[in-house]
């Protein structure tokens, strides 16, 4: 045997290590989504199992997933507002983007309402005291989006330190709208008051051809504002067909608390604008 030889044998053993090592930190399809956490992070309560209730907890956990990423997309457009500039083309395509998601969330209430209510009530007290009033995302999501109620924090219940200091941030960081309206002042326009700027927005209104970008970004947000009415109309009649008048499982009023937050609006001057034109 010569010298060489046992050098390489070795060379080759150590080949074939890094290869095995190779193959095993091969990224896959289920690696990459975490699949099998997230396909084994629906936990029934009802005992025995309840049909119905692993499509309840589904759906639910899916519009996390969504309010996940609308505060993703939200917050792009917020900080690209703010830097101006070739930067608004960006958040005027985000919003787009925006707009679509927030039609899934309306469209997805029609699978939850193939349960009916005698399916639902079989597992429904298992969920005591959690509600879906403890949406820390979908709350985010309304502070984000210029919808700012410091009240909120008094009222949840059942959430984690690092949540409540979410919820703070929320507050205390510019709003979609805070940003629409620096945007508006940067072009020389008055802001100082809701007259002042509703002035201001009618010149953009009447003056396309200068302020087309102002127009088209006003016009993207009572859209956001309106897909979240209309998801929040649709969610209140679910839940009256599922519950009727029952208090809801956190202890809320269930659908009169719903129907109390139809009237709500992000940019309630946006709106009132039409009447001005």
């Amino acid at each position: 045997m010569t010298p060489a030889e046992p050098v390489q044998e070795t060379f080759v053993s150590f080949g074939e290590e890094v290869a095995a090592e190779g193959e095993q930190r091969q990224l896959t399809y289920g690696s990459y989504l975490r699949l099998e956490q997230l396909l084994s992070a629906q936990h029934l309560e009802s005992e025995p199992p309840a049909h119905d209730e692993l499509l309840f907890i589904t759906v639910h956990q899916v519009y996390e997933l969504w309010f996940q990423q609308l505060l993703h997309e939200v917050e792009a457009v917020r900080d690209a507002l703010a830097a101006g500039g070739e930067r608004v083309w960006w958040a005027r395509h985000l919003l787009d983007r925006v707009h679509v998601i927030e039609r899934v969330l309306v469209q997805q209430v029609d699978v939850l309402e193939t349960m009916t209510p005698q399916d639902f009530l079989e597992f429904r007290q298992r969920l005591a005291p959690a509600s879906g009033f403890q949406s820390v995302q979908f709350r985010e999501l309304e502070f984000l989006s210029g919808a700012k109620d410091p009240g909120y924090l008094d009222r949840f219940r059942g959430i984690t330190a690092a949540e409540r200091e979410r919820l703070d941030r929320r507050l205390a960081e510019p709003s979609l709208w805070e940003v629409f309206v620096d945007l508006v002042a940067a072009r020389g326009l008055p802001v100082e008051d809701d007259a002042a700027l509703t002035a201001s927005l009618r010149t953009v209104a009447h003056d396309r051809g200068t302020h087309g970008d102002l127009w088209a970004l006003a016009e993207a947000l009572v859209l956001h504002d309106e897909l979240a009415a209309a998801w929040r109309a649709r969610h209140v009649v679910m839940v009256e067909r599922m519950i009727g008048g029952r208090s809801g499982t956190g202890g809320s009023t269930g659908a009169t608390y719903l129907r109390s937050r139809l009237d709500l609006k992000y940019y309630p001057v946006l709106w009132e604008l039409r009447s001005a034109l």
